[in-house]
């Protein structure tokens, strides 16, 4: 049967009648009104979410979209056709003239009837038909970028970052199109609490302060004469009357182009372009959604937004309401290092000994703010407070809403990775416990909160009110007010940054029969301050008129310790829980001697080795020793040992705290404002050496006897400390440097080349890259040597994990780049090597193992 002819097929439940398939409506590619059907029906699992009880206005062209030249006839479609069938579902807006009844795309069957009648363009609005039919509140916010005479994607892809970087700071993310025609469209999920003249304004509002932040890159007027070199934001298509291109819809150009819903991470690509059907149809197939976030679940089973009982006074989270769906939406658990948890949260009990919590966490994010969050409910409400909580009476500030948090997110502190949402460093300004004084759901908290003795709050409990004010420009508008009335004595005091962790749960509160200490003076990782980091430097770098002591560069894991009497907890640098895998450390409870005893606990900084046969560190035992732990529990077996009879030594080289937790103020003395000579000075007075734990002696000699000790002993080489300085917690000082003896480089993967002859089938070699002083990644070469067969297959599995389509760098030679596959630049390794080359990339790199104490924005350059 010729194609031209009339042929009726199965859609789903729906039977349709078709005619021409073989008519070619793209001219320039050849597409075919098949192709086209095809196209509709692959992607309906991705459109019907954005178009779903949307009216949908067609532009239809019957003959097809023509050449340059001779131009095909276009025309709109509002209303339903008369041929149409039946089954159609419809939804009508009344005028005071008419009645417009348009189709609705809730199934896969009408969108093959578009394109059986060429309607190769659907438009919608942002708001969609309720269940009694009438229009909603709009349900996303929509921003299109126009480029003017003169600018082009790149400019348009810069603006979207700026209006997401405003989006974000309204607690709402943003996701972009590229629209297949110029520009992009940026969409942003509302929760239909307002109408669309509302949204309308805020939009106006937001493209305009832009227009005002960058006059020379940016307009918001309608005025065409004034769009020249210029990014037109167009904020008027929330206009509940007017539409917008939708989503996955084809576009009527000279080629079959698509409104393609793109990731950030392709937005910062330069050679950023449109793309067409055959290449949308491969995202798709690939299970690539980025706009999945904003798509409509048509099964009745979820409260409609915007509906009273959502907003009354005094509502409480329905039964059955899952308050992580949103966070959800906006994380990729593979993706993201924030904690995902997949199960809906459930409110726990609280008491005297087990009261909620609260976390402030320091984000820097494309603006920096601090997340002010508190539990409720089993979740940590949360707010973005731009200027940080006020420490003054007098202050009220803006705290704008943000979706709830998991209560896991009170030990957050590390990276977001580029391209997720809220991308950036996040770190523990402070944290502890709260006494909710009033909760009046969506209208007023009144709570005191309870900090750490260092935390950003000063050490003194704080009594915040936070008050509902949408009057302020947004429904998510908080106030957030420090109440003059304060608990206990002293009043609010000027905080100190603070680099604690938030607390982890503690144990019911008791007694310990053996030590006497009890569960609230027992550490968790919450009481551990981050640890100090040195700098990178030479010798030249060393002030001659100045006092320096030397340690030797152990080549480990750093960790910090809290140990009691009977208890004991240990954190790696990142602020990851290691007790539980070093078991043989749990000896330093017995280890504390003069006034660590006396006061009954002591805060420890040093680091964890593996020795080989010769006494020596080896940083390849110790990746095997902990790669078997898997964040696990090993067992130990001989003293110092682990299971597979690797001799683990914590060298224990700081103290930064005598006393537990828990104790009143003057039984907690804090070391880290005194000096590093008169902390060595405790430190030997206060731990004594065990069959696991060490106090490895420093030098007081000269540097160059230091390095001699350094090379005999075959280590990495020292780390110079300057006797008169105090402990930066969190942070990178100059008063402590580390001198390199051996050459190596931590380094970022970045991605894999594939293997041959005997490698054949897996990874060949690593892609690494090392980020500039400005934190710009750039490539540094690749690492083939070092690995077994074993490693080489544990690295693929891990990197596949995290695989990308493109480049994470620009400056990957085409040799390098011919086989090679790449991964998101999120994990860092390290390396040994022989210097570098003149072209400034590592010259024979052998592969030493993952630093997964470190994150890619520590990695610098160590080697000239």
């Amino acid at each position: 049967m010729a194609r031209s002819a009339r042929q009726t097929y199965t859609v789903g439940e729906r039977r349709l009648s078709v005619s021409s398939l073989d008519k070619v409506l793209y001219p320039a590619t050849g597409t075919t009104k098949a192709e086209v059907m095809e196209y509709y029906l692959a992607v309906a699992g991705v459109l019907i979410p954005q178009v779903a009880q949307r009216p949908v206005t067609r532009k239809r062209w019957v003959d097809g979209v023509g050449t340059a030249e001779d131009p095909g006839q276009v025309f709109f479609r509002k209303d339903l056709e008369d041929s149409a069938p039946s089954w159609i579902p419809t939804g009508r807006i009344a005028h005071s003239d008419h009645t417009n009844t348009y189709p609705l795309a809730n199934e896969s069957a009408v969108l093959a009837w578009f394109a059986q009648v060429a309607a190769l363009e659907l438009h919608t609005p942002q708001w969609r038909f309720g269940r009694n039919g009438q229009p909603r509140n709009p349900d996303r916010l929509v921003l299109d970028l126009d480029p003017g005479e003169g600018t082009g994607l790149t400019e348009c892809a810069e603006v979207a970052g700026w209006c997401r970087e405003i989006l974000q700071d309204m607690g709402l993310e943003a996701h972009p199109v590229t629209s297949g025609s110029k520009g992009i469209h940026l969409y942003a999920g509302l929760d239909g609490r307002h109408n669309a003249d509302a949204v309308n304004r805020v939009a106006h509002e937001l493209a305009k302060a832009l227009e005002a932040d960058h006059p020379d890159r940016v307009v918001s007027s309608m005025r065409r004469t004034s769009r020249a070199g210029k990014v037109f934001v167009d904020w008027s298509q929330n206009n509940g009357s007017k539409t917008t291109v939708s989503p996955y819809s084809l576009r009527g150009r000279k080629r079959p182009w698509v409104a393609a819903p793109r990731t950030w991470e392709e937005l910062e690509d330069p050679d950023l372009r449109h793309i067409e059907m055959a290449e949308v149809l491969q995202r798709v197939a690939d299970g690539m959604d980025p706009l999945a976030p904003l798509g409509w679940v048509p099964d009745g089973g979820r409260q409609e937004a915007g509906t009273p009982e959502a907003g009354a006074e005094g509502a409480t989270p329905q039964t059955g309401e899952d308050r992580l769906a949103k966070y959800r939406s906006k994380r990729d658990a593979a993706k993201t290092a924030e904690p995902v948890p997949e199960q809906a949260p459930t409110a726990r009990e609280h008491s005297e000994s087990e009261p909620p919590t609260f976390v402030i966490q320091e984000h820097h994010a494309r603006r920096l703010h601090w997340d002010f969050r508190l539990e409720h409910s089993g979740v940590l409400v949360s707010w973005a407070v731009p200027k940080g909580p006020p420490l003054d009476t007098e202050a009220n500030r803006l705290a704008v809403m943000t979706e709830d948090h998991p209560l896991e997110y009170g030990t957050f502190e590390g990276t977001i990775a580029k391209g997720e949402y809220g991308a950036g460093e996040v770190t523990i300004w402070d944290a502890g416990t709260i006494e909710v004084e009033k909760w009046r759901e969506g209208h007023e908290v009144i709570a005191v909160l309870h900090g750490r003795a260092t935390g950003g709050l000063g050490g003194v409990p704080r009594r915040y009110a936070l008050i509902h004010a949408p009057g302020m420009g947004g429904e998510d508008n908080w106030l957030i007010h420090l109440m003059k009335e304060q608990p206990g004595a002293g009043g609010p005091q000027p905080a100190a940054k603070g680099q604690g962790r938030a607390p982890a749960r503690r144990a019911s509160t008791g007694t310990s029969p053996a030590t006497g200490t009890t569960d609230e003076q027992a550490f968790t990782v919450a009481d551990l301050p981050a640890p100090m980091l040195a700098t990178a430097g030479k010798p030249s770098d060393l002030a001659a008129d100045e006092d320096w002591s030397y340690e030797m560069k152990w080549d480990g894991y750093r960790v910090i310790a809290g140990v009691t009497p009977g208890r004991l907890v240990l954190a790696s640098r990142n602020g990851q829980d290691l007790t539980a895998d070093y078991p043989a450390l749990q000896e330093l409870t017995g280890l504390l001697t003069g006034e660590a005893a006396e006061r009954g606990g002591a805060v420890l900084d040093g680091e964890l080795v593996a020795l080989d046969a010769d006494g020596r560190p080896d940083f390849d035992l110790l990746q095997e020793a902990s790669g078997r732990t898997g964040r696990g529990r090993r067992q130990t077996g001989k003293p110092g040992h682990d299971a597979g009879g690797i001799e683990l030594r914590y060298l224990v080289f700081d103290v930064l705290q005598l006393g537990p937790p828990g104790s009143s103020a003057g039984h907690v003395r804090s070391l880290l404002r005194t000096t590093q000579g008169e902390r060595r000075a405790i430190l030997e007075a206060v731990v004594v050496s065990g069959e696991a734990v060490s106090v490895p002696p420093n030098h007081l000699g000269t540097l160059a006897q230091a390095r001699r000790a350094s090379r005999e002993m075959d280590l990495e080489g020292v780390v110079a400390k300057r006797t008169d300085s105090t402990y930066l917690s969190g942070r990178r000082g100059a008063a402590w440097i580390k001198l390199k003896l051996q050459q190596h480089q931590e380094v970022v993967v970045i991605g894999a080349r594939r293997g041959r002859g005997g490698r054949s089938g897996g990874i060949g070699s690593l892609l690494v890259a090392v980020p500039d002083e400005a934190g710009q990644l750039s490539y540094a070469g690749r690492v083939g040597t070092g690995f077994s067969a074993d490693q080489l297959q544990a690295v693929e599995g891990t990197l596949r994990r995290i695989e990308r389509k493109t480049p994470p760098v620009q400056d990957v030679p085409a040799a390098d780049r011919a086989d090679a596959w790449w991964v998101r630049p999120s994990l860092v390794g390290e390396g040994s090597l022989a210097g570098r080359t003149r072209a400034g990339r590592l010259r024979q790199a052998a592969w030493r193992g993952w630093r997964r104490d470190k994150s890619p924005e520590e990695v610098r350059w160590e080697t000239g």
